[in-house]
C-alpha cells in the first residue's frame, strides 16, 4: 500500500506541475485519497471527515493569522510610503554608483522580507528599486535577482514563517528561531555575493525600457511625500520584540502594525486607514491562507496511523542516516523543490516532512533544517512562485532567466543549511 500512496503522490505532483489542478485543490484531493488508502473510515476516530478535514483544516490557524498580520503590515508599508521612502533614500545615497544602489536595494528588500513574503514583498521593494537599478546600469536579470535575494535574506526573520514551521512540525518557536539564526548568515552572504559577482561579471547596461514604470512611484511620492524618519523603523519593531524581548509572534506583528499607523497617520484618519489596509491585507493573504488550509489537511492525512505504517519502511529505506550522505543526497535533490516539486514545503513537501517526523526517521528539528533550507531555494528561484514571476516580468525578463542566474547562490545556501543540520542534529 505504501507504493500505491507514493504513486498517488507522484500523480499529484504531476497535476500541480502541469497546472491541471490548482495546488491547494490538488493537496486536498491527495489528502482524501491517501486517507482512504491508509484505511481511514469516513467518520469516527482517525477518519477522513473528522480527523483529516475537520481537524486538519484549522491546524495551521496561527500561521494563517500571522500571514494576515504580515499582509496588513505590508499594505501599511505601501500606503504610508514607508517602503518607498526607504528605497528612495538608498537610491539618492547611491547616486550613480551601480553597486552601491544595488546593495542598498538589497538591504531594503531584506528588511521588507522580514515583514511579509511572496509578491507583496517583491512589489514593496521592487516597484521603485528595479527601475532605479536599471537606470544606473544594473542588468535587468541582476536587478530582479537582487530583489529576490534580498527577500530571501530576510526570510529567516519572517515571523509568519517561524509560526508555520513551529505549527507544522510541532516544534517550539524558540527552536525554529534558533535554526533560522544559524541559516541567516548563509542567506545574507549569498545575497551580497550575488550582487557583487553579478554586477562585476555582467558590467553596466543602460536600458531605459522601464522609464514609464517609474511614473507611478513618482506621482505617489508627490502625493504622499516621504515618511518620517522614525516611521522607517517599522520593519524592525516586530523583530526587536520577538527576538530581543521574546514576545509571541502575533502580538509582535500587531505592534508593528500599530507603530506604522501611529507614526504616519493623523488621528482623524486612523480608523479609515486601519480598515482600508486590513481589507487590503485580506485580499493579499487570501491565496496563502487557502494554501495553508490545504497543507493542514494533507499533514493530517499523512500522519494517520495507517499512512505512517505504510510509508515508513519505504521512506526509511531511501533516507540517508550518515551525516555526510545526508548532506550529499539532499543537496543533489535541491531541484525537486522547484516548479512546485515534491520537496516544496508549501506543497507536497509538507506531507513528506510530516511522514519523516511521524515515522521517526529524522528528529523534527532535522526535518526543520531540510524544509527551511529548501524554502530558501523555492523563495528565490522557483519560476512558478509569485515573487519570482512578478520581479522577472516587472524587470522585463523571464522567470527562467532569473532562476538560472540565482540558482547557484541559493543552492549554496541550502548546502550550508544541510551542513548545519547534519553537524548539529544527526
Amino acid at each position: 500500500m505504501g507504493v500505491v500512496i507514493l504513486l498517488v503522490m507522484a500523480a499529484g505532483v504531476a497535476a500541480m506541475l502541469t497546472r491541471k489542478i490548482p495546488t491547494a485543490f490538488a493537496l486536498v484531493i491527495l489528502a482524501v485519497v491517501i486517507a482512504f488508502l491508509a484505511g481511514a473510515p469516513l467518520t469516527g476516530e482517525n477518519s477522513v471527515l473528522g480527523t483529516v478535514i475537520q481537524e486538519g483544516a484549522p491546524a495551521l490557524a496561527a500561521t494563517m493569522i500571522a500571514i494576515l498580520l504580515g499582509s496588513w503590515l505590508g499594505k501599511l508599508l505601501d500606503e504610508t510610503g514607508i517602503a518607498g521612502t526607504l528605497v528612495r533614500k538608498i537610491v539618492e545615497f547611491g547616486g550613480d554608483r551601480p553597486v552601491v544602489v544595488a546593495l542598498g536595494v538589497l538591504g531594503v528588500s531584506t528588511l521588507v522580507g522580514t515583514v511579509t513574503g511572496s509578491a507583496p514583498a517583491a512589489m514593496l521593494a521592487g516597484i521603485i528599486g528595479i527601475p532605479a537599478m536599471i537606470a544606473v546600469g544594473i542588468p535587468k536579470v541582476t536587478a530582479a535577482g537582487t530583489i529576490l535575494m534580498g527577500i530571501a535574506a530576510g526570510m529567516p526573520f519572517e515571523l509568519p514563517i517561524w509560526q508555520f514551521f513551529s505549527t507544522a512540525l510541532e516544534l517550539p518557536v524558540e527552536t525554529v528561531r534558533g535554526f533560522m539564526l544559524k541559516l541567516f548568515p548563509f542567506a545574507l552572504a549569498a545575497a551580497v555575493a550575488f550582487v557583487l559577482i553579478e554586477t562585476r561579471r555582467r558590467g553596466v547596461e543602460h536600458a531605459w525600457s522601464l522609464k514609464s514604470a517609474s511614473a507611478k512611484p513618482t506621482s505617489r511620492r508627490k502625493q504622499l511625500g516621504d515618511a518620517p524618519w522614525y516611521a522607517l523603523l517599522t520593519p524592525l519593531v516586530p523583530l526587536v520584540l520577538a527576538l530581543g524581548f521574546e514576545i509571541p509572534i502575533l502580538p509582535s506583528m500587531l505592534a508593528g502594525v500599530l507603530f506604522a499607523l501611529f507614526t504616519t497617520t493623523r488621528p482623524g484618519e486612523m480608523n479609515k486607514r486601519l480598515l482600508r489596509t486590513l481589507y487590503g491585507g485580506f485580499e493579499i493573504a487570501a491565496a496563502p491562507i487557502v494554501l495553508f488550509i490545504a497543507i493542514g489537511i494533507l499533514l493530517a492525512a499523512v500522519k494517520l496511523p495507517g499512512a505512517v505504517e505504510a510509508l515508513e519502511p519505504l521512506i526509511k529505506a531511501v533516507s540517508p542516516q550518515n551525516p555526510v550522505l545526508f548532506v550529499v543526497v539532499f543537496t543533489l535533490l535541491v531541484p525537486l523543490c522547484l516548479y512546485r516539486g515534491p520537496l516544496n514545503v508549501f506543497g507536497l513537501g509538507a506531507g513528506i516532512a510530516g511522514v519523516l517526523i511521524a515515522a521517526g526517521i529524522y528528529p523534527a528539528v532535522a526535518v526543520l533544517g531540510l524544509a527551511t533550507s529548501y524554502n530558501q531555494v523555492f523563495g528565490v528561484s522557483d519560476p512558478t512562485s509569485t515573487q519570482t514571476v512578478w520581479s522577472a516580468q516587472y524587470a522585463g525578463v523571464t522567470p527562467q532567466q532569473v532562476m538560472l542566474r540565482t540558482l547557484p547562490y541559493v543552492w549554496a545556501v541550502a548546502l550550508g543549511g544541510f551542513c548545519v543540520t547534519a553537524a548539529t542534529y544527526l
